[in-house]
């Protein structure tokens, strides 16, 4: 009878590996199912990691060109008031006297074209009006999102800190801005330091005196002695 060679034996022993009656093979593939679900949670949390900064970044970029453009409808707004003849409101009607000056016999042009709001893909903008109506004072984005800068504004953005919404982003011309009446706030009162005490109110006259009536009792006069 001819023997098995040790590879043989060795192969279908109960302790090799690669035997069916090996006790390690559930054992490993359970290590390697373990492995498999914790390498997919890891790659799944990396990619909403990625997909979540990259989210913000567009929206910081597209706030940076919302600035942009704003600037250049101030600047617009701007050009016109400036060009403005003598006697002439310094507001347009509409956005569209931007594209097209109707003042002036030749073409001129204080804005290039309508801009694509980047925030809202939109080229549809807010328009604030003077009370009458009768001209544009500012533009403004229609978006309604939290943005994302609060602060360091340039110089030229006055009054965009810590807005709640992008749409109080306010793109005003400056000469316009200061046209405009501004109510001062109410002063409050304030304790002044080192001040002098106030002087005290005069007292008043004390009554006079009544005079004192002394109590006298009339005496029936002595007869005279008659002689």
């Amino acid at each position: 009878m001819p023997r098995s060679s040790p590879t043989l034996r060795a192969a279908f022993s109960p302790f090799s590996p690669f035997s069916p009656c090996s006790p390690r093979r559930p054992l490993q593939g359970g290590f390697t199912y373990l492995g498999l679900i914790i390498l997919v949670s890891v790659i799944g949390m990396v990619g909403a990691a990625t997909l979540k900064i990259g989210a913000l970044m567009q929206r910081a970029q597209a706030e940076e060109e919302l600035l942009d453009t704003g600037a250049a409808f101030s600047a617009a707004l701007q050009s016109y008031a400036q060009a403005t003849p003598k006697g002439q409101p310094l507001q347009p009607p509409s956005l569209q006297e931007l594209l097209k000056d109707p003042r002036t016999p030749a073409l001129r042009r204080h804005l290039r074209k309508i801009f694509v709001d980047p925030v809202t893909g939109s080229t549809e903008w807010g328009v604030l009006y003077r009370a009458d109506r009768s001209g544009v004072v500012a533009v403004y984005s229609l978006s309604q999102v939290r943005p994302l800068k609060i602060g360091n504004f340039d110089a030229r953005f006055v009054g965009f800190d810590n807005k709640r919404r992008l749409s109080d982003w306010k793109f005003i011309a400056g000469a316009i801005a200061l046209a405009l009446p501004v109510l001062p706030p109410p002063l409050a009162a304030t304790p002044v330091e080192n001040a002098a005490p106030p002087e005290p109110a005069p007292a008043a006259p004390e009554p006079a005196p009544e005079p004192e009536v002394e109590d006298r009792i009339a005496l029936p006069a002595e007869p005279e002695n008659t002689r």
